[in-house]
């Protein structure tokens, strides 16, 4: 049986007896459902009609999004009802479990939200000439559910429709009110005795680890390497906030591309303690750091953790998170080659970046997997790092491995160079920018797991989530900018 006319209004009306101040933004909504022959239920009314999301949030306070291939966006899951679908809160049970594989059997919805959405929407959707769809307005009922040890259920994102799947904390929700509602709530997925962790790791493929005192009375895990972080405290909104305050307290150290990694669970004397793991890259010297806790920090490769004094747990996270971002292992510098460096000199990173331009102007583009270390679910144009190479096979190479684009050396032209740093102690970057002025092939996903879309962009009209410097760069190559330089310190 199809969603009814009477089911909707008497869910709008439900909602608007909550958030009365509301119903002024809604009235688009509200006068859809006065129209009288209208069926808002169904896809096919371009007036407007219904959509439904799932809100769900994990034990740590977290928020899990799709990457929809198909719009490019990070979004909570959902979609439009079917006519099998006869209460709304289905459609959006139905759409989480065909867009992420979770069972129906281990979810429902949050208490005191069993038939009222927690927030509902109203937003444009442009018009798509390609299935004949002019321009409309979803009305989209967003209701909530909470998943205990959410990271630890199976999911499988739906094959050909989602590119990844991940958890972003509450306050990195995208929609204002829906954030600001969620931000209120009196969410138990930040119990008291939550922790977060940070797993720290550099281009080296190393990570760092830290030696914790021998206090067996005082500290958990004493005298053993562990992760850097510590339990949250009132003062901390979310579990990133923790982890950040953590590394400032223990190390000094702020990272700025810390993501949501994995959530653990550890048990000392008899109680289970759930830990929000944050990942990050960074290539200082800990030595050179201002430890406040334990004895040491050092950097360990994941094929020598064996040799340590580490939990199973530790171990096997590091090792999990090294499969999952492989990284090229340079050789070790001889001592002849240490020597014969001018002191104070410092490596610098040799980026390549492929700019790719129609003959109408516009410019390729690829959006990131949402799991990469670098600029997750954000656009950037096709690059890769110099390995024991010429910068110009370099680009042939990555182009080839990438996207399935075969170009010829002597198609290439460099347009662009940048040099530019991250945060304090990061290395810096040469970005060389190539034009390819001919080339065979139309862009394909070859590395899945790296880039998720590829598009041509008008240069005027380029995604707002966009890595920074490459949206510099392209504005330079327009003028006809040969250099530039970013982040350093003025």
């Amino acid at each position: 049986m199809p969603l009814s006319h009477d089911h909707i209004r008497t869910t709008v009306d439900a909602y608007l007896a909550r958030h009365p101040h509301e119903r002024e933004q809604l009235g688009g909504l509200l006068d859809a459902l006065d129209r009288s022959g209208q069926d808002i239920a169904s896809r096919s009314t371009f007036s407007g009609h219904v959509t439904c999301s799932a809100i769900v949030v994990d034990d740590l306070g977290h928020v899990l999004h799709v990457h929809h291939l198909a719009s490019g966006k990070v979004l909570a899951p959902g979609g439009h009802a079917e006519p099998s679908d006869d209460l709304l809160i289905s459609v959006a049970m139905r759409e989480l479990h065909e867009e992420t594989g979770v069972s129906l059997g281990i979810i429902g919805p949050w208490r005191g939200y069993e038939t009222v959405p927690l927030d509902i929407d109203i937003h444009d959707i442009d018009a798509h000439p390609g299935k004949g769809e002019p321009a409309h307005q979803h009305f989209d009922f967003r209701f909530l559910f909470p998943l205990s040890l959410g990271r630890k259920v199976p999911m499988a994102p739906q094959e050909g429709e989602v590119g990844g799947i991940e958890w972003k904390p509450v306050d990195q929700v995208g929609s204002p009110a829906l954030r600001e509602k969620l931000l209120k709530l009196p969410i138990p997925a930040l119990p008291e005795t939550a922790n977060a962790s940070a797993l720290i790791y550099n281009d080296r493929g190393e990570y760092l680890l830290h030696l914790r005192d021998y206090y067996p009375s005082r500290i958990w895990e004493p005298g053993m390497w562990s992760l850097l972080g510590g339990g949250r405290e009132p003062q901390d909104t979310t579990l990133e906030d923790t982890v950040r305050r953590e590394l400032a307290e223990e190390a000094g150290l702020d990272l700025p591309d810390l993501t949501a990694f994995a959530t653990e669970y550890a048990t000392n004397d008899g109680t289970t303690v759930p830990i929000a793991i944050y990942a990050g890259s960074w290539n200082g010297d800990p030595r050179e750091l201002r430890l406040t806790e334990g004895v040491m920090l050092a950097w360990f490769h994941p094929d020598d953790l064996h040799r340590l004094r580490i939990a199973d747990t530790t171990s096997e996270l590091v090792r999990r998170h090294a499969t999952s971002h492989p990284r090229p292992q340079s050789a070790p510098e001889t001592e002849e080659q240490r020597l014969a460096a001018p002191h104070g000199t410092v490596p610098n990173i040799i980026g390549v970046h492929l700019y790719l331009e129609r003959p109408d102007g516009t410019v390729l583009l690829g959006l990131r997997h949402p799991d990469s270390a670098f600029a997750p679910s954000t656009w950037h144009v096709l690059a890769g790092h110099c390995e024991q190479e010429n910068a110009i096979d370099c680009l042939i190479r990555e182009a080839r491995e990438e996207a399935g684009l075969h170009i010829e050396r002597q198609d290439v032209e460099l347009v662009h160079v940048v040099h530019h740093i991250g945060q304090p102690k990061n290395p810096p970057r040469m970005g060389l920018f190539f034009r390819a002025r001919s080339w065979h092939g139309e862009p394909e996903l070859r590395e899945p797991d790296k880039c998720t879309q590829w598009r041509f962009w008008d240069p005027a009209a380029l995604p707002d989530d966009l890595v920074p410097y490459t949206r510099m760069v392209i504005e330079k190559i327009q003028n006809g900018e040969l250099y530039s330089e970013t982040g350093w310190p003025t």
